[in-house]
């Protein structure tokens, strides 16, 4: 092996079918975990954003540019302030690129010859010429972790001189960035050059790797004159040539690439890191990413939706905001717009990316990399540019509404119930059915609880049109006519509003899972007994809080209540305390379809064990969460140091309600908390 990496790079996972994979390596302000992407702050800033909503979403390496903090503020400023990472407050990883490809995008107002680029600075007119000495000197100035090598960047449909002759001029460059660097601490990547031939990108990738051999020392490698003419095919193909020249035991960098489909591409063809600006700068065009495709929110078809940005996302503008209201902004083109379509895309990118790495060192990232490029490629999927003009309704379709709910049919054809004033979908990803089925009944292990147990209880918290609770009944039916059981269970609902089982029942047709005699009994009667199977099913009707206390213990618990938008009280610290209260007398185990860190931590906080759950649609896991310790073991899925370092950079990391004591002991929680602890495991 060559000159020791500064990083300490370490492969955590190889994809057996594919060249992606996960690493890990350490930098002067940090630890990064790849695959990464990093937002773009070419000025100490990422456009309309802040240090603290980037750190929320997810951000942890920044990318400044050597050419604009060279004109403004200047080497003396950000020497004066110790670099870059006091002057704008960040303190995590910076990368800074070297200046090459803001020089290539000035062809009129430069010079290129072998000392470097001569320009006019757009400041003060002056000429200044960019040395691979003087780009050094100011990275150094910066103090970024990662240096970016001088380069000739041009476009990848050059000729194959005018290539070759860039390239070389780059090699010979790049040397003069490595002994310009002297005894700095900063890591150096070099650019592998060569557009798109495959023999300039073979010597470019042998003429770098053999400086690195002979001890001059990179620390990564960066794939440059990419995302600059040449087509989707050529890029991909000559990244996938250019990773398979590199060596194994350094990051990878894609340099400005780009969309979420493209990273994807990028990962399967072996990349670590990537950068681009389209999270921002689309944002500012009004282009959401989301789970269901790229959305234009100056599109008129949003103008009166009350539904979310993105069902599956908790991000804050998600949280918060409504369709409509975003469109608005953007329409408007106030700021606010900006910065909370940027502020989503970067959620949505960041959490890309830990679903892409969960999925590497799971050993599945190929069956992952199938079922989400035909998913980010989607263009506003469930929104029609033209609404039709809509006739008088007939009488069915009159009823398809019931008070403050709808049926609400999906692109995919399945149909779920709406609430027409939150716009919150009950199942709104997959078919009703096989959500109850992936997130609820399977995970309940319903044919091992009942060899265990003389009664069983369930808690279907959040009724709703009843595909949960259904999913039980016909479960125990099934289970109860290949081998009868001694086993009683009990299967408990609780509802504040029963007009969605209403109205699914009124279109039974469409919501076939309810043709059956028990929520119809359920409905007129609030209980109902399985005539053969030994089940009960009762209904608590109610607000939840005020009856959860009059229901037995539960052994299982599927919590489904809408989304803390809608329903903020039943995600609670305070729901969770009186919770964990109730079910302490019986082993527990509960399951929710919300991956949010704030609920996870609510639930470590009132010493559940809790872990990750089965997938769902655009999300790579849910939340289980046990109150007793054997159990949790036995799940093996719990949330780790991983969780816990995300929970520590989260902007959610403690309830807003708390404050002073009790925020410390609210931490104090979960930092001390059993799972946590590296033995946990081995325990008996």
């Amino acid at each position: 092996m060559g000159g020791m990496s500064r990083l300490h790079f370490h492969l955590d996972a190889e994809s057996p079918d594919s060249a992606a994979r996960a690493a890990t390596f350490t930098t002067l302000h940090g630890e990064v975990k790849t695959p990464i992407f990093m937002p773009v702050g070419t000025q100490a800033t990422v456009k309309s954003q802040t240090v603290e909503s980037l750190k929320a979403a997810g951000s942890n390496v920044l990318l400044a540019n050597t050419y604009h903090l060279l004109l403004r503020p200047g080497p003396e400023v950000l020497k004066k302030f110790g670099g870059i990472h006091r002057f704008m407050n960040w303190d995590r990883p910076v990368l800074t690129d070297s200046g090459g490809f803001q020089i290539f995008s000035l062809p009129h107002s430069r010079r290129m010859n072998e000392e470097g680029a001569l320009f006019q600075s757009y400041v003060d007119k002056r000429m200044i010429l960019l040395s691979p000495e003087l780009s050094i000197q100011t990275q150094r100035a910066i103090g970024s972790d990662i240096m970016m090598v001088l380069d000739q960047c041009i476009p990848s449909t050059s000729n194959h001189d005018q290539a070759k002759a860039a390239m070389e001029l780059t090699h010979r460059w790049a040397l003069r960035s490595l002994i310009a660097r002297e005894d700095s601490p900063q890591s150096m990547f070099a650019i592998v050059q060569g557009a798109c031939f495959e023999d300039l990108r073979r010597q470019s990738a042998e003429v770098l790797t053999q400086l690195h051999h002979q001890g001059a020392g990179f620390d990564g490698f960066a794939v440059g004159g990419l995302a600059v003419g040449e087509t989707k095919t050529e890029r991909e193909d000559f990244t996938e040539l250019t990773t398979s020249l590199l060596p194994r035991h350094l990051p990878r960098y894609l340099m400005g690439v780009g969309t979420p489909l493209d990273i994807l591409e990028g990962v399967h063809r072996g990349i670590d890191m990537f950068d681009c600006i389209i999270p921002s700068q689309l944002a500012q065009r009004g282009v959401a990413f989301t789970s269901r495709g790229k959305f234009q929110m100056r599109r008129s078809v949003y103008k009166f939706s009350e539904e979310a940005l993105d069902p599956g996302c908790d991000c804050p503008t998600c949280s918060h905001y409504s369709r409509a209201y975003l469109h608005h902004l953007n329409k408007t083109d106030e700021v606010l717009g900006w910065h909370l379509l940027t502020q989503h895309n970067l959620y949505f990118y960041h959490r890309l990316m830990r679903e892409i790495r969960e999925a590497i060192l799971q050993g599945r990232f190929l069956e992952f990399y199938r079922t989400r490029r035909q998913e980010l490629a989607l263009h506003d999927d469930d929104n029609p540019a033209v609404h039709p003009k809509k006739p008088k309704p007939s009488k069915k379709e009159k009823n398809r509404i019931l008070g403050d709910y709808e049926i609400h049919i999906s692109t995919q054809g399945f149909s779920s119930i709406r609430q027409r004033s939150s716009g919150e979908i009950m199942h709104s990803v997959n078919p009703p059915e096989v959500e109850a089925r992936t997130l609820y009944l399977e995970p309940a292990e319903l044919e091992k609880q009942l060899s265990q147990k003389q009664n069983l209880v369930i808690w279907d918290v959040g009724l709703g049109a009843a595909t949960n609770a259904m999913a039980v009944v016909r479960e125990i039916e099934k289970l109860s006519s290949q081998k009868p059981s001694e086993c009683e269970t009990h299967l408990v609902s609780f509802e504040i509003d029963l007009d969605p089982l209403r109205l699914a029942l009124k279109n039974h047709g469409t919501f076939s899972y309810l043709r059956h005699a028990a929520p119809h009994a359920i409905l007129n009667d609030r209980e109902w007994r399985h005539p053969t199977a030994p089940l009960r099913w009762t209904l608590h009707e109610g607000d939840f809080l005020k009856t959860f206390a009059n229901a037995p213990a539960p052994d299982l618990v599927f919590y489904d209540p809408f989304s803390y938008r809608t329903d903020s009280e039943l995600w609670s610290l305070e729901t969770f305390k009186q919770l964990a209260s109730h079910w302490k007398a019986r082993p527990m185990k509960l399951m929710t379809y919300s991956a949010s860190t704030a609920v996870r931590a609510g639930l470590l906080s009132q010493g559940f064990f809790v872990g990750y759950g089965a997938g769902s649609g655009p999300k790579e896991h849910t939340t289980v969460a046990f109150n007793e310790a054997s159990s949790a073991r036995a799940h093996g899925r719990l949330l780790g140091q991983a969780w816990l370092e995300t929970w520590q950079r989260s902007g959610s990391k403690v309830p807003s309600t708390l404050s002073g004591a009790e925020r410390e002991r609210f931490e104090r929680a979960i930092l001390e908390h059993p799972q946590f602890h590296p033995d946990f495991n081995s325990k008996g």
